[in-house]
């Protein structure tokens, strides 16, 4: 069976990208979504995507990690969907879509895409770092050698060290200036560092504010795959309004060999 896909990338977070309104992908086959993520013998990301009809809103996304299970939301993944989705002309500049942790806005201009994150009501900060869900879970933890980090390494204890089998996503935080932050990420079912990480990037602009690291509502966050902006407003429920903003390309497209 020859399967169409699309890849995209978003500050170096990459996806394959497939077309499922026909519902013809065989969701429940773990082995060949690993394959496809596959960097040696298939196409090679960190995720593969599904675009869907849904009856309420302009899609659905649903997320695979690389490792072939569905997961939790992805930020970078979201804004990849969305210009995918306006490549498909589903639609035009602005859209909603539904994702596992429910609806999100979104609009793209040229390869900008920004797209609205769920509401975070809770910060939970412990003695050396912040836990937070920005609609994946993640660890939030400042230090001072963050180039020089083994990332995967330390990631990996973390990861499982702390918060067992469901694990978390891992970040680590330097700041840079007043408003601007670089962060290392080591990604669960990814189970390796990424070159970048959308809710990743979000928990850490949201955690910064919330620590008193930073006084502005416009941060700036550097990863190794390039700049993205969090935009949030602080208010007594929480943090609302949140906006993750950055690029999003097309790598190319081409057709892959499958058994069905």
């Amino acid at each position: 069976m020859k399967l169409q896909f699309f890849k995209y990338q978003g500050t170096g977070n990459d996806f394959v990208m497939i077309d499922n309104r026909q519902e013809t992908f065989p969701k429940s086959n773990t082995k060949l979504v690993a394959f496809l993520c596959d960097r040696k013998f298939g196409i090679g990301a960190d995720g593969l995507i599904l675009l869907e009809n849904d009856g309420a809103s302009d899609f659905k996304m649903v997320y695979y990690n690389s490792d072939g299970n569905q997961s939790s939301m992805c930020g970078n993944g979201g804004r990849c969907l969305v210009a995918f989705a306006n490549h498909l002309e589903v639609i035009k500049g602005e859209t909603t879509f539904i994702a596992v942790d429910g609806l999100h806005h979104a609009s793209i201009t040229g390869d900008m895409v920004s797209l609205q994150m769920q509401d975070v009501s809770e910060i939970n900060e412990k003695e050396h770092y912040d836990f937070l869900n920005t609609g994946s879970p993640h660890h939030v933890q400042i230090v001072s050698n963050l180039q020089d980090l083994d990332v995967s390494k330390e990631g990996k204890k973390l990861r499982y060290g702390i918060y067992g089998k469901e694990g978390s996503n891992i970040n680590f935080v330097q700041q840079e200036d007043q408003a601007v932050f670089s962060v290392r990420t080591y990604e669960r079912g990814v189970e390796d560092e990424t070159l970048s990480c959308g809710t990743g990037v979000t928990a850490v602009a949201l955690a910064m504010h919330n620590s008193g690291k930073t006084q502005s509502n416009q941060v700036a966050i550097g990863t190794l795959g390039g700049e993205l902006q969090v935009k949030f407003n602080k208010t007594k429920e929480g943090y609302k309004e949140i906006f993750l903003i950055g690029p999003a390309k097309l790598v190319f497209k081409g057709e892959i060999d499958v058994e069905p």
